[in-house]
């Protein structure tokens, strides 16, 4: 680690604040996503609860984010786009406010209840295509509001958010489901999302820098085009790709629950939060991160922590399952294996900071070295990356336990992350050697 800036020195190991006192604006935009993003995870579990009540049916359920993922692409590439061509608060305004209003309707359908799957899917799809343009937009906004050396602790910042979001979120959503109701759940947001138009609407008026093109084939193809020519852009996609295709082993939590480990519902919950427990500590205590130069390799060893740890968890699963026994566990938490829970869990907090660690590092590398005006396209790429990264890696989780035990798909998935990490790195010199104060694509 080479500091990156005469500041390196004095960091301390917790997450630097810095960027909130810098920036206003980032500060008003942060508070405001962190604020309205727990009402959105509501919103998620709740319409995920809302229509397996209208169904009973778990195959329904898994159909609101299926419903939504060929428009979540388009939208991150064509939102993407948007960011290149027009100003960029007024984008995300524009999206906020398209999912302001299908909260609102969710409410509306709750209160009266005219609520109906059709409907459920129509709305969670809009509310995710708005936050796909939100996000395209705000990842392109940040650098125009906050100094270079200030990017991988804003970076961080946002792992905080995510981390709070995705653990407050869906415990709140199944309480307020439970106690009061769809309705409030759904109206809750709606006010919780507020706090995004304050953030986006104090934004000064920014539009691209450079060479504008419109929205439509030609961009997209230009986009594409520097893509080929951003090798350690590229490369950082590919490891990406990597990691989430062949470390993802949450579709095995349920079976793991009910017969390896043992808690069945409450197992898997521990399980699905242990990941983002993981990022939030990683942005925590992520202060030094800033004064990392070298980080393409930085992206490198975290994507290879995270194969280790996947590895890991397969280990705890293969010999709880050697030691175990199926007359042993069931579906109350009393009869769970709790050691073995224990350490699964452990496995997957470490899968999460690693994680955690490689975007602060992946999204620095994208804002700094993409020029401004293609930030939002490549943006929109990554968009894609995540989309369809994890639902390849379901599929390969899915069909891999069809022909071997539960814990053979993350043992062998991490050890191949680990072993295309390197061979990435090995591959792309300019990856090896990406120099955060010489920023190249």
């Amino acid at each position: 680690m080479t500091p990156a800036s005469g500041q390196a020195k004095r960091r301390n190991h917790f997450a630097d604040l810095t960027p909130l006192k810098a920036s206003p604006a980032f500060a008003r935009l942060w508070a405001g996503q962190a604020i309205a993003g727990i009402g959105s995870q509501m919103t998620i579990v709740a319409v995920g609860l809302d229509v397996y009540r209208l169904t009973d049916s778990t195959l329904a359920v898994s159909g609101v984010a299926l419903f939504a993922l060929l428009p979540m692409i388009v939208a991150g590439l064509y939102g993407g786009m948007l960011a290149d061509a027009f100003d960029r608060r007024k984008v995300a305004l524009i999206a906020a406010i398209g999912a302001w209003v299908a909260t609102g309707v969710l409410a509306l359908l709750a209160w009266t209840g005219a609520d109906s799957v059709p409907a459920l899917y129509a709305l969670a799809t809009i509310n995710a295509v708005a936050a796909t343009v939100i996000q395209a937009t705000r990842s392109a906004i940040y650098p125009r509001i906050l100094p270079r050396e200030l990017l991988p602790a804003a970076a961080a910042l946002n792992g905080i958010t995510i981390g709070v979001m995705v653990t407050v979120g869906p415990a709140l959503a199944g309480v307020l489901v439970a106690t009061v109701g769809f309705g409030w759940t759904y109206s809750i947001d709606v006010i919780l999302f507020t706090a995004a138009f304050v953030g986006i609407a104090s934004l000064p008026k920014i539009l691209p820098e450079g060479q504008i093109h419109k929205p439509g084939l030609e961009s997209l193809r230009e986009g594409f085009a520097f893509l080929k020519r951003a090798p350690n852009i590229r490369a950082q996609f590919l490891v990406d790709i990597a990691a989430m295709t062949f470390g993802q082993p949450r579709v095995l939590f349920p079976a793991i629950g009910a017969l390896i480990l043992g808690g069945g519902p409450i197992t898997v919950g521990i399980l699905t939060a242990a990941s983002a427990v993981g990022t939030m500590l990683a942005s925590i205590f992520s202060g030094r991160l800033g004064g990392v130069r070298w980080q393409g390799r930085a992206i490198a060893r975290a994507v290879q922590a995270y194969g280790v740890f996947v590895v890991l968890f397969g280990v705890v699963i293969l010999v709880a399952t050697i030691t175990g026994s199926a007359d042993s566990v069931g579906l109350e938490f009393s009869e769970a294996n709790l050691p073995a829970l224990l350490l699964a869990s452990l496995a997957l907090v470490g899968t999460g900071a690693a994680d955690e660690i490689s975007a602060i590092f992946r999204t620095t590398m994208m804002q700094t070295a993409v020029p401004d005006n293609m930030r939002g396209r490549l943006q929109g790429v990554f968009t894609v990356v995540v989309a369809g990264g994890p639902r390849v890696g379901d599929l390969y989780v899915g069909v891999l336990s069809v022909f071997a035990a539960l814990w053979f798909p993350p043992l062998l998935g991490g050890l191949v992350i680990v072993a295309l990490a390197a061979l990435i790195l090995r591959l792309v010199p300019t990856f090896r050697g990406y120099d955060a104060l010489d920023p190249r694509p």
